[in-house]
């Protein structure tokens, strides 16, 4: 009996240095090596500031609202001390229809579509060291970066055509995003850790990003893909 009651009281010691870390703020992590983000938001493109356009034909097509754009990043991380700093690729998409026009300008009974799938190549500054070691759940951020997106127009099931020209091309640009994060783990500590010991999900977040992109192949001619808005999603660190 007095035995087991040592070995209690040393179990108990043993975990008093624990406990006292996580009062103290400091969250504990087991190590990194990237993160996966999902996110929504918002996307018109603006085609009626490309150069001889006097009308916008996107909006007399397909009316103002936006189209709902879907993204996927996978981050790589090469630094880790104050913040943490590496590259990340996504890939999205989006697409919006609407009834196809006549020359006279009325409404059609065929659908044309719209499509766009924004490929990024952005580098990744992280400054996640207050929330680590203070225990704030906040995490700034900032992507700088290219992107290339491939678009089509298609009606009938098939690439729309305007005499000889195809409806789809590419255009590349650049964009600067950024945004804040905010650390899920500080909301149920416990089920955080299980989810790394259980799943190798070390972090999650929700988080609000804003991108300013110019994709115009750098001034060129043609589709002016640009815009900036407003994307939501969930991050998770791995």
């Amino acid at each position: 009996m007095t035995r087991a009651v040592a070995l209690g009281l040393a179990v108990f010691l043993t975990a008093l240095p624990g406990e006292a870390q996580q009062a103290s703020g400091e969250i504990n992590q087991s190590p990194r090596s990237g993160s996966v983000e999902f996110r929504l938001g918002g996307y018109k493109p603006q085609i009626a500031s490309g150069e001889g356009l006097e009308t916008d034909p996107f909006q007399k097509v397909f009316g103002n609202s936006n189209l709902l754009l879907f993204e996927v990043e996978l981050q790589r991380f090469f630094y880790q001390g104050i913040g943490s700093a590496g590259l990340s690729l996504s890939a999205g998409y989006a697409e919006k229809y609407a009834a196809a026009l006549l020359p006279s300008g009325e409404a059609s009974a065929e659908r044309t579509g719209f499509h766009v799938l924004p490929i990024r190549l952005r580098g990744v500054y992280r400054f996640d060291y207050p929330a680590f070691h203070w225990g704030i759940p906040l995490v700034p951020y900032l992507k700088p970066g290219l992107v290339y997106t491939p678009w089509w127009v298609n009606k009938g099931g098939e690439i729309e055509k305007v005499g000889d020209a195809k409806g789809q091309g590419g255009k590349l640009g650049w964009e600067v995003a950024g945004g804040v994060s905010f650390m899920l783990d500080v909301l149920e500590p416990r089920l955080a850790r299980d989810f790394d010991s259980d799943l190798g999900i070390n972090h999650s977040y929700l988080f609000a990003e804003y991108t300013y992109s110019k994709v115009n192949n750098f001034g060129g001619e043609g589709l002016n893909l640009s815009d900036s808005y407003w994307m939501f999603g969930l991050a998770l660190d791995y």
